[in-house]
């Protein structure tokens, strides 16, 4: 099963795609869509839904597992990332995928065992699970976490129904 994380941004949008087997998981892609301060909010917005609705269509994903944003202290923050994760959200939802969400709290929980990991506990435990000779950059790495938790609901789920 192949599985599509994203960490939505509204600068920097992390995305991993990894094999699941249920014997574990193996690294396919991870990447980096960057949009340019220079550009006008709405212009990021639709580069951010035309690049990552590209690399969903390349990568053809079974599941899609989307990070839920983090509430900041920054309201205007907060409401940008709001609406880049729409976008994600809507380019995700025309694949016809199963499109999961998850907190931040619920993907450190399932990757480091602790909800209150910092970015690099996560980087480090990313490598170590697929295997990498080092770590990605905190969005990918981020991204990666989201579809490595959504292999452990989803080997989860599948160990209760037996």
């Amino acid at each position: 099963m192949l599985i599509f994380g994203i960490d939505p941004g509204s600068r920097i949008t992390g995305f991993g795609v990894i094999e699941y087997t249920g014997e574990g998981c193996k690294l396919r892609e991870s990447g980096l869509i960057r949009l340019s301060p220079r550009l006008s909010f709405p212009k990021r917005l639709q580069k951010l839904y035309v690049d990552l609705a590209e690399k969903l269509k390349q990568s053809e994903p079974d599941q899609i597992a989307v990070e839920d944003i983090f509430c900041r202290e920054n309201v205007k923050s907060a409401l940008r990332i709001g609406q880049a994760r729409g976008v994600v959200l809507l380019a995700a939802s025309q694949t016809g995928v199963p499109v999961a969400e998850y907190s931040p709290r619920e993907v450190k929980m399932a990757v480091v065992g602790s909800g209150r990991a910092t970015k690099g506990q996560v980087q480090f435990m990313v490598k170590s699970i697929l295997g990498l000779s080092e770590h990605p950059p905190t969005d990918a790495a981020d991204a990666l976490a989201v579809a490595l938790c959504h292999a452990h609901k989803v080997g989860a789920a599948r160990s209760r129904s037996k």
